[in-house]
């Protein structure tokens, strides 16, 4: 099992969930979250006053998959997610040990 956590633009949400919904993973944590890269944060002017805007807005989105669809899964948010321009995302894959559903006591790919 693997735990697959993505950070993309707020905007491109909704295409991810569509993507990963079109290969049939349907459940998945999203998290308003703020950070930066290489980018570095911005300057913006508002109301003629300039300020640094150190942290951007992204979503962490975090999926628990069984390993075999680890690459549909991949892909599947490299598409949804790609606009070419910096701040794009990254994905981190880690393993999982186990897995239990509260409700059932279902473990492993069960519980998934």
């Amino acid at each position: 099992m693997k735990l697959v956590t993505a950070i993309v633009k707020p905007f491109k949400l909704d295409d991810v969930r569509e993507a990963l919904s079109d290969i049939g993973i349907h459940g998945m944590t999203v998290t308003e979250v703020k950070g930066f890269g290489r980018q570095k944060g911005h300057t913006e002017l508002y109301r003629g006053a300039e300020y640094v805007v150190d942290f951007l807005p992204k979503v962490k989105v975090e999926i628990a998959i069984d390993s075999d669809v680890l690459d549909q899964v991949i892909e599947a948010i490299k598409g949804a997610a790609h606009t070419g321009k910096i701040g794009d995302g990254k994905i981190f894959v880690s393993a999982i040990e186990d897995t239990i559903r509260i409700r059932t006591s279902e473990t492993g790919k069960e519980a998934l």
